[in-house]
């Protein structure tokens, strides 16, 4: 029997970061690990086009990115791992969606909204539309399973949505494809604890797994922690929280104990934590630096990637085009 197909995807906005990791990526390798499902990874460069990265940016954002992919343990033998935009047929299944799709059901998007209020100078046709394109990633390669957390429940909902109405116009050709959800830690910034980690906020809000220990500890060092809202401040339990993730569980145990006693000392936890996330990715700095220094290897690593994705692509618009009537 066939294994159960999962489809996702990152954009290459910019390095990836503990939050990116603990969110997403570090769930990815796990499940290909698992040996239980057939994976597609892919850079989704082309829904990186909504943003204001230059064309530069942007091209040395997308290898940049699959070296970290890579270097964080996504294995192109086990995971169909390639670029969006070098599979021509994603844009293609992409159009059929759109010309199926009411406006209404985007409008009502809450991430459209968010992404709108976020770049107010720049609401183009792409921000409105991306969930099309985002249904068309995983439709196309027939998947049956998508990782995600809660706050992205309504973009499936829609996936599902247009799945039906294809298959309701055309026959039934795609079937429904079901959330795996993941149980994500809540990685916060650590300059503005209430707020989700996010490059948008400032280099100095996030920690990116290829900091070297230097800029880890600066960046601990200037963390929140509870100037204000003693025991239990947010900026406190986000360091613990990733001591949780990185760090061992026995020492974990005692800084909570501390800070519920009011005894932790903050300096030893950030320093603690520093040398946790450092270490946990060393290897992972290391195999970056390799992959990035031989764009050769790199790029054949997703050109394979794109030609196994193109195949069943390929088939998927064969079977579409004759059933929508253009062939």
């Amino acid at each position: 029997m066939s294994k159960p197909v999962i489809v996702s995807g990152i954009q290459p906005t910019g390095n990836l970061h503990i939050g990116n990791y603990l969110g997403a990526v570090k769930n990815w390798v796990e499940l290909q690990n698992s040996g239980k499902y057939d994976l597609y990874i892919f850079i989704a460069d082309l829904h990186s086009l909504t943003g204001l990265q230059t064309a530069e940016e942007r091209r040395n954002q997308i290898k940049v990115t699959a070296a970290e992919l890579l270097a964080a343990g996504i294995d192109p033998k086990k995971t169909t791992f390639f670029v969006q935009s070098e599979v021509c047929e994603h844009t293609e299944l992409g159009w059929i969606f759109n010309s199926l799709t009411p406006i209404a059901e985007l409008e009502r998007m809450t991430q459209y909204k968010d992404k709108s209020s976020r770049q107010q100078k720049n609401i183009n046709a792409g921000l409105l539309t991306y969930p099309i394109l985002q249904a068309a990633d995983i439709l196309l390669y027939r998947g049956q399973m998508v990782p995600i957390g809660q706050d992205q429940i309504q973009h499936l909902e829609l996936t599902n949505d247009i799945g039906r109405w294809f298959n309701n116009r055309y026959g039934v050709y795609f079937g429904e494809v079901k959330p795996l959800l993941t149980k994500i830690p809540k990685v916060m910034s650590l300059l503005e604890p209430t707020k989700k980690m996010s490059k948008s906020l400032g280099a100095g809000n996030v920690i990116e797994l290829a900091d070297e220990p230097e800029a880890v500890e600066a960046k601990l060092k200037k963390a929140v922690t509870a100037t204000e809202g003693g025991v239990g401040a947010p900026g406190v339990q986000n360091l613990l929280t990733l001591f949780k993730e990185f760090g061992p569980a026995k020492i974990h145990a005692k800084f909570s104990e501390d800070e519920k006693s009011g005894t932790i000392r903050y300096g030893d936890l950030k320093a603690a934590l520093a040398e946790a996330i450092s270490g946990t990715f060393a290897d992972f700095r290391k195999k970056r630096a390799e992959l990035l220094s031989d764009e050769k290897k790199l790029l054949k690593i997703l050109e394979k990637g794109s030609d196994g994705a193109g195949k069943v692509a390929q088939k998927t618009m064969s079977e579409v085009k004759k059933l929508v009537g253009l062939r």
